[in-house]
């Protein structure tokens, strides 16, 4: 077909709407280009519950084994049991899954051996640019010896794994209410809680790319209400929501009200620096709570600020030895799990924190959520460079104020701070707002909102 790789090839994955903007025939293309670049004499392949998902897989699986690569095919699977499957093996991988996006959308993770992340400046612009060449001129010539296609199964080692990484031994008996949003963790939740003292409630746990109830996108707080009114309704201990590839995962505390995933990042990273010995590095990103390095201190960790995006977290991650990082979109990286996101052992420490004491979960997370924030705001702009300099313009050279670029404008004082960052993928500018109280990040918000919106 002819395409656009622009369009498609984006920061960290490839993802766009399936027939228009890639097929199956593209999908073997860069299943061979994955394998040249990467050198694989073997790698894994999975996929998630999208209609387009089996198809695209078998293509770059045909791909990669023209190259002469074999190919482990592991089927449906959700990307962290993608990643544990490549980090287990030892082999570079391929996730089909557009994650959150609608179902006409499909995508791939990839990644090298170890879950190691492909991005663009570790592989990614090579498979790009390798695609076009085989467009504009033919496609590669097979191998000398054809690589071999198999199958196998590694959901319930996946569970195992995670589950050896949390103490649950002492975990007191808790219901729970999980929206799986009919993507991937209606998958793999039955085998990872089973056993556990948990009653589980289970919701949307039909596997269906069509997304028939709500997005798979519990970072949109309206795909979190029918959650919340079931936990509210079922008196659970809490509820937890998975995103379409069950990567990511929030949490919804017992009176209905939604965890910030900042205040999850500090949770779990006092948990994990209390299994190393109050010692480590905790990765962050720069949209979360103040909160997160202020317990990550507390605890005897060192704090390191990122920018936001998996392939950087776990690029710092690997620099600096960091045992835990999080991201205010509810990725969660663990040095045990190949430095890769894993949103079910993040469920598991959530689990293993409130069911090793006897409060509520609001209570046990109120110690971790200290400041008022504006959650993500997108805004559509014309011109998504010209409002930025508009931003700087307008705070610069204020005396009460500093900037920062890391990843698009950060506008910090004592009381508050504010980030503004481009998407990657759509003419949007996402605004985060944080202070120390809820009149002040409103006004800072609002005060930002105007000069974004213009």
């Amino acid at each position: 077909m002819a395409a656009d790789l622009s369009q498609i090839v984006k920061a960290y994955d490839v993802r766009g709407v399936v027939p228009d903007q890639w097929d199956e025939s593209l999908a073997e293309l860069f299943g061979a280009a994955f394998a040249q670049v990467t050198g694989a004499e073997a790698l894994v392949t999975g996929h998630d519950m999208r209609p387009s998902s089996p198809g695209l897989a078998r293509a770059f699986a045909r791909g990669a084994a023209r190259h002469g690569a074999d190919v482990t095919g592991i089927g449906l699977c959700s990307t962290d049991q993608l990643y544990y499957a490549s980090g287990a093996l030892d082999l570079p991988g391929a996730m089909f899954t557009a994650s959150h996006n609608p179902a006409e959308y499909n995508g791939i993770k990839m990644c090298r051996a170890g879950a190691a992340p492909v991005g663009q400046d570790s592989g990614l612009a090579d498979i790009r640019e390798l695609v076009e060449r085989w467009l504009a001129s033919g496609a590669p010539e097979p191998a000398a010896r054809q690589g071999t296609i198999s199958r196998r199964d590694t959901l319930h080692d996946y569970a195992a794994y995670l589950r050896s990484l949390v103490d649950l031994d002492s975990l007191r008996h808790l219901k729970v209410v999980v929206d799986a949003g009919n993507g991937m963790g209606g998958h793999t939740i039955p085998t990872v809680f089973e056993g556990l003292p948990v009653d589980l409630v289970p919701m949307y746990f039909e596997l269906d790319g069509t997304f028939p109830n709500h997005e798979a996108n519990p970072l949109d707080p309206a795909n979190l209400v029918d959650l919340q009114k079931r936990v509210r309704a079922e008196g659970a201990d809490l509820g937890i929501a998975f995103d379409g590839d069950a990567d990511r995962c929030f949490v919804i505390d017992e009176r209905g009200e939604p965890v910030s995933p900042s205040a999850i990042t500090a949770l779990v990273a006092a948990r994990e620096l209390g299994k190393n010995g109050g010692k480590g590095v905790i990765i962050h990103n720069l949209i979360t709570s103040w909160s997160v390095p202020e317990v990550v201190e507390e605890n005897g960790g060192t704090p390191a600020r990122t920018r936001v995006g998996h392939s950087f977290i776990k690029a710092e991650m690997a620099r600096t030895g960091a045992i835990f990082g999080g991201e205010h979109s509810a990725h969660y990286y663990f040095k045990d799990f190949w430095n890769a996101d894993t949103g079910m052992l993040a469920a598991l420490h959530v689990l293993a924190a409130l069911g090793g004491q006897d409060g509520p979960l609001s209570a046990l997370v109120a110690q971790y959520d200290r400041y008022a924030g504006s959650g993500e705001i997108n805004s559509t702009v014309d011109d998504q460079a010209a409002r930025l300099t508009a931003i700087r313009s307008a705070y610069e050279g204020r005396a009460d104020v500093t900037l920062d670029e890391l990843d698009g404008l950060t506008v910090s004082a004592a009381d508050w701070w504010f980030n503004v960052r481009p998407s990657n993928t759509e003419p949007l500018l996402r605004l985060n707002a944080e202070a120390r109280d809820e009149p002040t990040m409103a006004k800072v918000r609002d005060e930002a909102l105007a000069i974004i919106r213009g």
